[in-house]
């Protein structure tokens, strides 16, 4: 408005996480983010102060939608029912080729690559890896303790369960369990791509997981996905079991998620340890070329 300065981004770390909408036309009024449902109700959406919108099914966007979110470096993800299938995500600004630089050098290098798997290993179960094991392996063995913590949370929650299954193509074909895991781990992934890209790294280039357009996004999430979301998905499983649920469960589990983003303050701490995992590459840094874009959304600097 006219004699007032220019709105400031808010930095990644002091945003609510994420918003789930369907069946919405997202639109810009009065320069503000404003979702019409079927009925014609208009809600208005704080989307400068979002990290990422998850579209299901039945959302349009608009041109000036689109441009709003770009410029409030907010994530459009458009997803399947349930948020199951990624479709195509934005870009929310902030990539930068020296980070991308960095990133990819490590993963090219065996020797790093191997050091920054070890580091996640490290953070993920709160002890260091077995040694002279590689990659492979230490996949596999992440894999039997991940198997084994959803055995132990079903058992402390009452939840029947027999492994992890699911198809991305059909929603409904999965159990009750996997269908509260698989809600939980989107709202996990969409907020750490958010985080990745806001940092200027690229979400494809993994080190644990590789080949897939998220690889790097299912790296950072795993190192967060057994402190948060996954005893939320088996709480919920749990509750609707035993027919205590007054909601969908999938609306269930986007509500628990939320709050444990915010009780354990997540935003706050992706980025600074996608920065400690990829030091533990022990690879130097790139230089910013003098001409580099700097950080999209920087924290403003304390101190004189």
């Amino acid at each position: 408005m006219p004699g007032l300065p220019p709105p400031r981004p808010i930095p990644l770390k002091e945003r609510a996480s994420l918003v789930f909408v369907e069946r919405a036309q997202l639109d810009v009024e009065d320069g503000c983010f404003v979702a019409v449902d079927e009925g014609g109700v208009r809600t208005v959406i704080p989307v400068g102060g979002i990290a990422c919108l998850l579209l299901e099914p039945g959302t349009r966007v608009s041109h000036r939608a689109a441009a709003l979110a770009a410029q409030a470096g907010t994530l459009l993800t458009w997803v399947g029912e349930g948020a199951v299938r990624l479709y195509s995500a934005g870009r929310p600004g902030g990539e930068r080729a020296d980070k991308l630089l960095w990133q990819a050098q490590i993963a090219l290098d065996d020797s790093a690559r191997l050091r920054v798997v070890r580091k996640m290993y490290e953070i993920r179960f709160g002890e260091p890896a077995p040694q002279r094991r590689s990659v492979d392996q230490l996949r596999g063995i992440e894999g039997v303790r991940v198997r084994e913590t959803y055995a132990l949370l079903a058992r402390q929650h009452g939840v029947e369960w027999r492994r992890r299954a699911y198809d991305p193509g059909d929603w409904d074909a999965a159990d009750l369990p996997n269908r509260c895991l698989s809600a939980a781990t989107a709202c996990l992934h969409g907020l750490c791509e958010a985080a990745v890209l806001a940092a200027g790294y690229s979400p494809a280039i993994g080190f644990l997981h590789t080949g897939k357009a998220l690889s790097f996004v299912y790296d950072i999430a795993d190192l967060w996905k057994l402190q948060t979301v996954v005893p939320e998905a088996f709480r919920i499983a749990g509750q609707a079991q035993k027919g205590r649920l007054d909601m969908p469960v999938e609306r269930a589990v986007r509500h628990a998620c939320r709050d444990a983003f915010r009780r354990s303050r997540l935003l706050e701490k992706i980025i600074p340890q996608i920065e400690e995992v990829l030091s533990a590459g022990e690879l130097p840094r790139p230089p910013a070329p003098p001409e580099a874009a700097g950080p999209a959304f920087a924290d403003p600097q304390e101190g004189p």
